[in-house]
């Protein structure tokens, strides 16, 4: 049994070491990052709105973890019964990114799919101990509310 037990943490080394590759964008209900407090100033740089206002986008700044204080702040429908919009962020492995271009922003429009965001996001990569930069793209459906990403280099 001991010697199972020491083998196990080198067994899962590589799995371990393949997530940490693996680049996870998440998408999370608003909760703390979201607070006004973190909205990232100048806010007139750092907001834009999409749909005739019915969408925004900002740049959320947490300061800490410094790697990864970086997150994208998204309100839109589809609208609740109390008539407020749905709330979510855009992280990178459950915390942020250690970097947004938000400047670079840019957006497109498909009936099919719905709104689409492509910017640049800079990520720690510890098998190099610095950052690097990917795309990343995120679509909105606004009658499901519904997100997806996907993160190239």
């Amino acid at each position: 049994m001991p010697r199972f037990l020491t083998a196990l943490p080198l067994a899962l080394l590589p799995a371990l070491a393949a997530a940490q590759e693996d680049p996870v964008v998440t998408v999370s209900d608003c909760d703390w990052q979201a607070s006004a407090w973190n909205l990232a100033e100048p806010w007139e740089e750092n907001s834009r709105t999409f749909s005739n206002g019915k969408t925004r986008l900002a740049l959320l700044d947490t300061i800490e973890p410094a790697a990864a204080w970086a997150h994208i702040l998204v309100l839109s429908p589809p609208y609740s019964e109390m008539g407020d919009r749905q709330c979510k962020t855009i992280g990178y492995g459950g915390m942020g990114f250690g970097g947004i271009r938000f400047n670079e922003l840019t957006s497109s429009y498909d009936p099919a799919t719905g709104l689409s965001f492509n910017v640049p996001v800079q990520a720690y990569n510890s098998a190099i101990a610095d950052f690097d930069w990917y795309s990343l793209r995120f679509t909105l459906n606004q009658a499901t509310g519904d997100i997806t990403t996907a993160l190239t280099q």
